[in-house]
């Protein structure tokens, strides 16, 4: 009796696409981690497809193996004598037919009565209360039990209407061999059926679980291909040629046993469609899990799976998920990291582990500003001003920095050091230095209503990790580090935007032509003078406001044209 289990092929592949649809379909603004992202329309609509599916399943299945039930049963009646199948046994027929159509409602009630509760719940957008999410686990499970009961009632009612129409005890025999393997049959069927069209109201009653745990196991789902390709036509077989020998069945009156051929063949169909069915089953997650791991190494760390298997599989979804979460939080903790120390920092202290290191680095460029009268500014200005336009300046601080390859070391109140060629080397790390200068005190003249001092110095440094072995950081220690910070002085002293160091332009190259030299001056803390440069267009300004004794913002100006400073003289 091996055809009590699926039709052709073909006339379940409407009902495989739709189920498929119904797991797909992209519904707009729905987010599966977000109750808020589903509309009441989108609600009932996804109901709806799920009692559509369910009843197809249920009321088809139901069906199709009834026909085919009883189309093996009168052949089987008949000695396997293919010609004689358009002789119905007319009573025969009817009392299977309304135990058919009778067991077939049953099933269809006892199927939506499985749903019903969990779709109110669905559609009321209630979030899941304990046991829930494990209630609507056990939907296929509880529908194949409704299955298995729609046709044991069937089975009493073809007993009733047995004893009604004078139906033999044989044929009663017969056809409680035949009800059993079309039950299960049925039953598998419902099974993977119902799987599917509970899985909208799996994904809702799964989401954003603290753990999954296998309810079920992919293994019943090749436990239902066993049974259908393999164990219900070898029963079937067995059934068959045990009446024979006994004389409940007729032997066969042909050459041909047609009984065994087709059951033969019905099983090898059946098996082919219940593979597809169980296949697409444990293929559609991980098609999904394909398709997100592909989002996530394209950098979309928002990418996640449904949860609606209740299998292995479905812990696979929710590790899959907590992964992302993972990776998602990392990258948020690397975002802040790089927000404190650089980004460039920051990858060298994730290339290089637990271990503090450092080493000299001859040729860098250092880059020093910092505001004029900055206490000033917070003794007359409310503390969130301040802070505003400290942001401000260092947000413009930070792009031109960024723009010409330097790194930002520290801010320091309202200063801040930037250095070029460490800890990632720089082609012409003086040449940066003084680009990145220059532009900045334009950025800063034409954004903030503010003044400020910058001072530019080259040479040698010690850059890497400073501190205990607990508790470091990466900073630039070094000669040029304090020049820099004095030309800064020298620069809001002199109420100029920048100056930089002899060395400094000395070895940048074609930038150099960029700066004008104005003298020399014993720096605080040097013993050595310091050649002084400004840029040439602010020395161009400077030449053209003295030639005109047009009074400058102060007269110290005048001693950057050609001579050290001698005000500042008495600082050494």
């Amino acid at each position: 009796m091996a055809g009590r289990d699926f039709a052709a092929g073909s006339q379940w592949r409407p009902l495989i696409d739709r189920m498929r649809m119904l797991h797909q379909q992209e519904l707009p603004g729905f987010d599966q981690r977000s109750w808020s992202g589903l509309t009441d329309e989108q609600r009932k609509r996804m109901a709806a497809g799920s009692i559509s599916a369910s009843a197809v399943a249920l009321v088809g299945g139901n069906a199709i193996i009834g026909l085919e039930t009883f189309l093996l049963v009168q052949l089987a009646l008949n000695g396997g004598n293919i010609r004689q199948m358009l002789s119905l046994d007319t009573a025969l027929l009817w009392a299977m037919l309304l135990a058919i159509v009778g067991g077939t409602a049953l099933n269809l009630v006892f199927g939506l009565i499985a749903l019903r509760p969990h779709l109110n719940w669905f559609l009321s957008g209630a979030p899941p209360e304990p046991g829930r999410r494990e209630s609507i686990q056990k939907i296929p499970l509880r529908q194949v039990l409704g299955t298995m009961a729609a046709w044991a009632i069937s089975l009493f009612l073809y007993l009733m209407f047995a004893l009604i129409l004078g139906i033999g005890s044989r044929d009663f025999l017969v056809m409680t061999g035949a009800f059993s393997l079309a039950a299960v049959s049925s039953g598998c069927l419902t099974y993977i059926f119902a799987e599917r069209a509970a899985r909208p109201l799996s994904v809702m009653a799964m989401r954003d679980q603290v753990a999954v745990e296998a309810r079920t196991s992919v293994r019943t789902r090749l436990l239902a291909v066993w049974l259908v390709s393999s164990a219900v036509p070898m029963l079937g077989l067995l059934a068959v040629n045990f009446g024979r020998h006994t004389g409940l069945l007729p032997l066969v009156s042909g050459t041909v046993d047609w009984v065994t051929v087709i059951i033969a063949l019905i099983g090898l169909a059946a098996g082919t469609r219940v593979v597809l069915l169980v296949g697409s089953a444990v293929v559609d997650p991980l098609d999904d899990l394909a398709t997100a791991m592909d989002e996530v190494q394209g950098g979309n760390l928002d990418a996640r799976v449904a949860v609606y298997d209740s299998s292995e599989l479905g812990v696979l979804q929710h590790g899959f998920n907590q992964m992302v979460d993972g990776l998602a939080e990392r990258e948020r903790v690397r975002g802040l990291f790089e927000r404190h120390v650089g980004s460039t920092v920051a990858e060298h202290a994730l290339a290089r582990g637990d271990e503090m290191s450092g080493a000299t680095t001859p040729s860098v460029g250092v880059l020093f500003v910092d505001i004029t009268g900055s206490t000033m500014m917070g003794a007359h200005l409310d503390p969130e001003a301040v802070a505003g336009l400290l942001n401000r300046f260092f947000t413009v601080v930070a792009e031109v920095i960024d723009e010409h390859g330097g790194f930002i070391n520290k801010f320091e109140g309202d200063a801040a050091l930037a250095v070029f060629g460490a800890p990632v080397a720089v082609a012409d790390a003086a040449a940066a230095a003084l680009r990145a200068s220059r532009e900045l005190a334009d950025r800063l003249r034409e954004e903030l209503p503010i003044k400020w001092g910058i001072g530019v110095s080259h040479g040698t440094v010690f850059a890497g990790d400073i501190g205990a072995q607990t508790r470091y950081e990466y900073t630039v220690i070094g000669d040029p580090v304090n020049e820099c910070a004095r030309l800064s002085e020298i620069a809001k002293d002199a109420k100029v935007p920048v100056v930089a160091s002899g060395d400094a332009v000395h070895a940048a190259g074609d930038e150099a032509d960029n700066w004008v030299h104005r003298g020399s001056f014993q720096l605080r803390g040097r013993r050595e003078e310091t050649e002084l440069y400004l840029p040439g267009a602010v020395a161009a300004a400077l030449d053209a406001s003295r030639a005109a004794e047009v009074p400058t913002v102060s007269d110290v100006v005048r001693n950057l044209t050609r001579l050290p400073f001698p005000w500042m003289g008495r600082r050494h």
